[in-house]
Parts: C-alpha cells; structure tokens; sequence
C-alpha cells in the first residue's frame, strides 16, 4: 500500500478508501461506478467489486484497461494479479455473447469458439438450442430469451442483447406545453439525459435497462418521456395503489391523455387501458401457493410496447419470471437505488437491462435539484426493564425488543418540539409501536390498515399544511409524494435494509421554496444489535455522500441535555 494515496486495493478485491485524504470525493466517485460498498470501519471505506458492477461499468463505456489504470493511479501502485484478472475477466465478458434478430430467429453468437464451447457444455443452457451449433453461434428455442440471457448471467456471462424490439400498438401521446399552473412543461437536463440513454441508437442496443435517480429527482417524468418519445401503449408497475393514484394523476395533468386512455389495475379496480397503472401485489396475487397468477395475463392483454418498472429493486420473483417471456418488449427500470437485499442483481441486468444512467444525489444536491439533508443517528439507551427483556431475549426476537424501545417515544417528543412546525414525518416498522406513539404523542397515523381512499386524504391534508406532523407504517417507504416535508424520524426498521435507508431519507428530499437544508434522524437502541444494524442501513447513503452523526441521547430524567457525537 502507497501511504501517500486514497486507496488500498486488496488482494482478495478487496478496495479501501481513505475518508481523511484529499482525493477521497474523487475516488469515491469513480469506485461507484465500478464497485458497491461494503462497510465503513472507521474513516475507511471498503468496497467490492461484483459481477454486475463491472458489467455495469463496461456497459456504460468503460473498458477494463482503463479500469485497472484507474485504480492503479488511485492506489499508487500497480493491482495485485489477481484482482486485474478478476476485472479483465469480468469486463472482457461483457459484449463477447450477444443476442441477434436473423431473420425473425433468434440467434446467440460467440466472440470466439471456445466461449462458445462452454456454454453448450452446460446442459440447461444447451436444452434451448435449436439446432448444431456451429463455432460461434446457435439458433435458440422460441420463448428463451429472456431465460438464457438469466441462465448465462447467474453463469457469469452476460449476454448483450441486440435482438430488437416490437413497437407495440401506436399511442398518439405528448406531453402537455403548460402545467395546470400555467407554468411551460420542460424536462430537466437529466431527465432528458436518461431517456436519451435509454433509448439510444442504434435501436438494438437501446430499449432496456435502470434509470438510477434519487427520491424526489423526478423519476416519474422519466417514465412519461419515455412514453411520449416512443408513442405507444404502456404498462407502469408500482409498488403500492398510493403510487398508482399519483402515477395516473400525473399523466392526465402533463400529458394529453384522457381519462379514458388511463386505466387503474389494482385491488380496488381492473381496468386495462391503452396506459395502464398496476401494482406488483395485484400481479402477484393469488388464492393459494399451489394456483397460478391470474393477473399476470395483464402482461399479454394488449400489445404494449414499453413496461415501466416503478421501484424496480422490488421487482418480485413472479415478476421476473413473466419478464423473462416478454423480453421483446423495451423495458424502463427507475429506482434510486440499484441495491437488492435478495441478492437478485444477475437477474435485474440480465431481464431489465443494464444500468442506462445514474445521477449522483450529491451532485443532484449541488445544482438544486434535490434539497440538502443533514442526517443524525440518535443512540438511545434501554430502560432497567427493557433491556433485562433484551439480553434474555432470543436473537431472532432482539431486534423488535430494540426498535419498540419505550424511551423512543420521548426522544421524538423532543425532537418534534425541536422542529415545530416544519412539516414532519415520524416513520416506522412495528404497529404496536405506532400505535402506542399516536396515542401518547396525539399524532394522526397512516398504517396499511387504513383504505386507500382514507391514506390519500391524510396524505393530501399534509400537503396541504392542514396538519403538520404524520405518523407512518412502512407504507410510505415507496414512491409517496410529500414534497414539502422536512423532518424525518426513523423509529424503527428492517433489520440492515439499504433501501429502505435511502427510500425514508427520500421522502424529505424534494426542493424546499425557501432552501432549508432537511433534517433525517435515525433513533436506534445503544448497546443493541440495532447499532450494527444501522450502520449497514447507512452504507448506501454514506456512499452518497451523507455521513451520520452520533447523538448520543441523555434522557432528560437523567442529566436535562443532550450530547453530541460524530460517526
């Protein structure tokens, strides 16, 4: 290791970034491009280079020579042996099997005939020939498109697909020149930078694949540009039937679709329209595990020609096997981050497509797009009682004990008198725990329970100013609106989710009108496993560019302060 650089490249692959050196913001840019972190002991920061990291990367245009020097520049020094193989290895892959359109047959071609020689070794693979192979190429099945592209991914061998795709039936759809504020409709550089990149020439090569933006970057204009530029019938899935009203609202006010070309598939209603907003639940309903999918026919009820994926990292398995039949159809992924904690990143490449595009959230913060946010983690101690329930507990049982810890409810107590009325959102994982605060503290509360319709106008009272504070279940994890909310408290979680990490800061960060920076706490249990858990929520956003401080809470019938630390 070079002492006087920002890196140490490992042996094993493994990366580590000095947070205390000057070119550590540059470094740390480059190795999101290249690599995912793993864990921040101290003021280290270790990454891992992956499979579908690299093959992000030579997706995006990199090529692993320039990789390696990077990374050689970086470290001071040249790569151990084994990891500039591991990156050749990985990098080189990407592009040398493809997947052609030869005359209305589906053809997977070889950069050379070895390659071609593994993978018909591998029977699976090789029961979708149909045909001899000859030295570098092959004829396959009808119908296994999307399954090889899957199968030669969780091989390690990535498939670029340049079969083409259909248009599907013509929509003659635009976007609207003024919003109902009579404002000119105009796309944000980015958003217009993301559907270029999404649908770049040559048309083979463009179509598929993750449009990667922060909360409140406007992901969803994304999707309605990409719709208007392709003009043809759409399929939108969302996480929840929140997400479903505000996808529909926002098409019939930027865009010259009617109520009668927007239709809503849902629990509530099923009706399949020429754009048609659905949740994954619905899809992935059924009467009992033995039964098909009913809904799942939505895929092939009309002829669409784009499938938008909302929250794209929570695409369930069901889904991906029906993604995997309809790979002639372009396909947009938006998420604001590319983390999966099912480990199912092979299959999101392979099925959705490449990563097309990514905006930092930092730089999103410097140009205004996206408000500034400090975020705290706030330690708080256990009661006698509670923390004797808690080291008899089982371990699998610690981690509700922790995250119900009774003297939360004082800290947000405190905190909400600390931000009163800044529009605030006190957030959590457990009901009883949710409950328990909306009594005490006389907070108005949103939980899965509530119907729709009644979530909606609680919502839309927030929004409004009619109430100020909102107490919320994990429903409002994904893809809810409340752009002028500020203040987020964070009571509790699950378990070491990265995506929920980033997903709850999400929700304070669109653009503020008088530009307050907005304030994120986390309250976790000291002395609890919950610490270590929430130091691996953090990793994604610390890799963002937001580091935690540490409060270490001194409850008020103890000492009257507060202290201060930093992580």
């Amino acid at each position: 290791m070079n002492s006087a650089s920002s890196l140490w490249v490992q042996s094993d692959g493994t990366l580590m970034l000095n947070e205390a050196h000057p070119d550590f913001e540059q470094a740390r840019d480059f190795l999101r491009v290249i690599a995912v972190l793993h864990k921040r002991p101290g003021s280290w920061h270790t990454y891992r280079l992956t499979s579908v990291s690299l093959w992000n990367a030579a997706a995006a245009g990199w090529y692993s020579g320039g990789v390696i020097n990077r990374l050689s520049e970086l470290s001071g020094d040249s790569l151990p042996f084994a990891v500039e193989n591991e990156i050749r290895s990985l990098m080189d892959r990407y592009g040398q099997i493809r997947l052609l359109n030869d005359r209305e047959r589906l053809v997977l071609e070889t950069a050379t005939p070895e390659m071609m020689d593994q993978i018909r070794r591998r029977e699976p693979i090789a029961s979708c020939f149909d045909g001899t192979p000859s030295e570098t190429s092959v004829t396959i099945r009808s119908g296994s498109r999307g399954w090889i592209k899957r199968e030669l991914a969780n091989c390690g061998f990535p498939v670029k697909d340049e079969a083409g795709f259909h248009r599907g039936q013509a929509l003659d759809v635009s976007l609207r020149e003024l919003t109902a504020e009579g404002y000119p409709i105009m796309l944000r550089d980015y958003q217009k930078e993301a559907v270029d990149a999404l649908l770049r020439e040559p048309a083979v090569d463009g179509g598929s694949g993750v449009v990667v933006l922060p909360c409140g970057a406007g992901k969803t204009w994304v999707g309605m540009a990409a719709l208007v530029r392709l003009r043809c019938e759409t399929l939108i899935l969302t996480p929840n039937g929140v997400s479903v009203s505000q996808w529909i609202s926002e098409l019939l006010k930027n865009t010259n679709l009617t109520d009668n070309e927007v239709g809503e598939y849902t629990g509530q209603a099923k009706n399949v329209k020429p754009v048609t907003v659905a949740t994954y639940q619905v899809l992935t309903h059924r009467r009992s595990k033995g039964e098909e999918y009913p809904h799942m026919q939505l895929f092939v009820n009309r002829d669409w020609g784009l499938i938008v994926y909302d929250e794209v990292h929570l695409l369930p398995a069901p889904v991906f096997r029906m993604t995997a039949d309809i790979q002639a159809t372009r396909r947009l992924g938006l998420t604001a981050t590319l983390v999966r904690e099912d480990g199912r990143e092979e299959d999101a490449f392979a099925l959705i497509g490449p990563k097309r595009y990514e905006m930092p959230w930092k730089t999103m913060e410097s140009k205004g797009w996206i408000a500034k946010a400090d975020c705290t983690e706030v330690r708080v101690p256990l009661d006698s009682a509670t923390a004797l329930k808690y080291f008899s507990a089982t371990k699998s049982a610690r981690n509700r004990i922790a995250g119900e810890n009774p003297r939360k409810a004082e800290v947000v107590r405190a905190l909400l008198s600390r931000h009163q009325g800044a529009p605030t959102i006190v957030i959590g994982q457990y009901l009883d725990q949710l409950h328990g605060l909306a009594k005490e503290l006389s907070l108005p509360l949103i939980t899965g329970e509530m119907p729709l319709r009644n979530r909606k106008q609680m919502f839309d009272r927030f929004k409004c100013g009619e109430i100020d504070v909102l107490l919320v279940s994990k429903v409002a994890n994904f893809a809810v609106d409340l752009p002028d909310a500020s203040v987020a408290i964070q009571v509790s979680g699950s378990y070491g989710s990265r995506q929920e990490e980033a997903q709850r800061l999400g929700r304070i960060l669109r653009p503020k009108k008088d530009g307050i920076t907005a304030k994120f706490y986390s309250l976790v249990s000291e002395g609890t496993d919950e610490v270590e858990f929430s130091r691996n929520r953090g990793r994604f956003l610390l890799e963002q560019g937001y580091p935690y401080a540490v409060d270490r809470w001194k409850m008020a019938e103890l000492t009257g302060t507060e202290g201060e630390g930093k992580r």
